[in-house]
């Protein structure tokens, strides 16, 4: 009799063990728009299960992060309405509870204790007026009661697991003072810091370089096996889904079109939808005119065959049109009270070189290198400490601030955070068309509205998106307003800033095809800066490479990606996501 009822009870437990972790059974969500609700999921259904991670993948708006956000309770009952059953048994519960069911008071003991997320803009995530350490440490004060003095210490060891440079100075920064990358990494401490049942990642490497990206995933790989921790992973990114997950899930237009083993769908794809993602990947060992995109696959159309492009400056001007010679920049980490620097950082230093007119410039380097400075100070966006920029032959040190804000109209930007480029309160359309306006370009509102509805509509943007606000497109939308905000001014010189890191990979080959068309047909001469190694080498004639600051290697891209003669090169190259 004992030995049927240990029987029994040893089978419950098992069973108990390897039940899923999440189900989500006939999830539909819509959002009130002008008195009417809109579904943007459909009759969704999943499963996660225990100690697995489910790749959900998809384009951008086709309810990935939606999904994301049912299921932690973030979506305002008074804009949305969420239906269906989503069912939560984490470890040591003896039964399922559905969250839908659960008030704000209930939900909290499950969130960010047992079920935590990563969110994918982490300039918007994080407080911009308290300590980045100070935002972690408050987690596990909250959820598990422990002293200031140990959680400083736990989240200083956590920053140290996830390659966050100078821990202990992270910790005092505030988050404008960290790169975009570091902030990523900031929030990734703070949803593993208590050791969650579920972990929702939504693009947690999207802002980081391939050899921080590498190791986050074989950190989260690591902790997954440490703690059983199940991951629901959303990327746009396919070959960092094949790395990581164990499931895969395609959305398409809030449904679910495609699920199954990693392998199954990512190596023997059924839906022409599927098939069109991995297609629009941009090539590792070619550099073809241009990147099929998902209308070309769904509709059968075949890209025109031409030969690779070429790598050398047969089609460029000679003559440098901007030229960078000994600049530097520098930043006070510590001032006393006379605001005399007691402690310096030297983010760009003593850099030197040549951008020719008509050609693209790739620069790529782990986050926190410089990247992203240097083309603030290009733009003289930020103070320099010495060095000059040379601009069609005028030193921009000469020019005066009204001069340089009529030089501006040749020289423009596409910033990393889409979020806090566009202001909140003015709608989409405007804030493109804003540049137009300013410079009194077209004869009337009337022409500049159908310019900026056409651009909208040639970087995927429907022209019904012109009245829309900032918060009301995804984040990969977002980062098409500001793409469209820069080229709307016909620019000469267009420096782009990780510009397609936030897009997937079906408008991301819309975007990177717009650019070259632009270049061919207007000349136009990017920097193109970026993490992503497999954008550069398909997009850039020449690449550099830049580490702490300076450039340590240089040459085109073919060069660069076949014959890397540093180790840091070699180092970023090996560390390319690859299915």
């Amino acid at each position: 009799m004992f030995f049927l009822y240990f029987c029994r009870t040893k089978k419950i437990l098992s069973t108990m063990e390897n039940a899923d972790v999440l189900t989500i059974e006939d999830l539909t969500v819509g959002f009130r728009h002008d008195g009417s609700l809109h579904d943007v999921v459909h009759h969704v259904s999943l499963s996660v299960g225990r100690g697995r991670t489910l790749g959900i993948v998809g384009e951008s708006g086709s309810g990935k992060s939606v999904t994301s956000m049912s299921i932690m309770h973030l979506l305002s009952e008074k804009s949305s309405r969420v239906s269906g059953q989503i069912f939560f048994q984490g470890n040591g519960m003896a039964k399922a509870v559905d969250l839908l069911t659960l008030d704000e008071e209930q939900m909290r003991e499950y969130r960010g204790s047992r079920i935590a997320m990563i969110f994918q803009e982490p300039m918007t995530s994080l407080n911009p007026v308290q300590r980045c350490g100070d935002q972690v440490a408050e987690m596990l004060m909250l959820h598990e009661g422990v002293s200031r003095k140990e959680a400083r210490q736990r989240v200083i060891e956590l920053f140290n697991e996830v390659m966050l440079p100078r821990p202990e100075k992270i910790f005092r920064s505030y988050p404008h003072e960290i790169s975009g990358g570091q902030k990523q990494r900031v929030m990734i401490a703070m949803a593993l810091i208590c050791h969650p049942d579920i972990l929702i990642a939504d693009e947690p490497t999207t802002a980081l370089d391939v050899t921080v990206q590498q190791g986050i995933l074989n950190l989260l790989r690591k902790l997954q096996q440490k703690f059983n921790i199940s991951i629901i992973f959303i990327s746009h990114d396919l070959g960092v889904v094949g790395q990581i997950a164990d499931d895969v899930a395609v959305m398409y237009r809030g449904k679910i079109v495609e699920s199954g083993s990693a392998k199954e769908v990512l190596y023997n794809p059924q839906h022409p939808y599927t098939k069109g993602l991995l297609a629009c990947r941009p090539p590792l060992d070619s550099r073809p005119y241009r990147l099929p995109t998902l209308a070309d696959f769904e509709n059968g159309t075949t890209v025109e065959s031409k030969p690779t492009r070429p790598t050398d400056h047969t089609t460029v001007s000679p003559t440098p049109l901007v030229s960078v010679r000994d600049l530097e920049v520098t930043y006070s980490l510590r001032k006393n009270l006379f605001g005399k620097s007691l402690e310096d950082l030297t983010a760009v230093n003593r850099v030197s070189f040549d951008i020719y007119r008509g050609e693209t410039l790739g620069l790529v380097g782990e986050s926190g290198c410089g990247k992203s400075t240097l083309g603030r100070a290009l733009l003289r966006l930020i103070d320099t400490s010495s060095g000059q920029v040379v601009y069609d032959g005028r030193s921009l040190d000469s020019l005066s601030a009204s001069q340089m804000r009529q030089l501006r109209q040749k020289i423009q930007i596409v910033f990393q955070d889409p979020y806090s480029s566009l202001n909140p309160r003015i709608t989409a359309g405007e804030a493109i068309m804003e540049p137009l306006a300013t410079h009194r370009i077209g004869a009337n509102a009337k022409e500049r509205r159908e310019r900026t509805v056409e651009l909208m509509k040639r970087v995927g943007l429907g022209a019904d998106m012109f009245d829309r606000y900032p918060h009301e497109f995804s984040g990969g939308q977002r980062q098409r307003i500001c793409i469209a905000r820069a080229l709307i001014m016909n620019p000469e010189v267009v420096i782009c800033d990780e510009s397609v890191s936030a897009l997937d990979v079906s408008v991301q080959a819309q975007v990177l095809n717009l650019l070259n068309d632009l270049k061919e047909h207007f000349g136009y001469t990017y920097l193109f800066i970026t993490h992503d190694l497999s954008v550069v080498h398909y997009m850039a004639d020449r690449i550099m490479v830049m580490q702490q600051g300076r450039i340590v290697e240089q040459g085109t891209a073919d060069q660069i990606y076949a014959d890397p003669k540093e180790e840091y090169t070699r180092t970023l190259l090996a560390a390319i996501p690859r299915l």
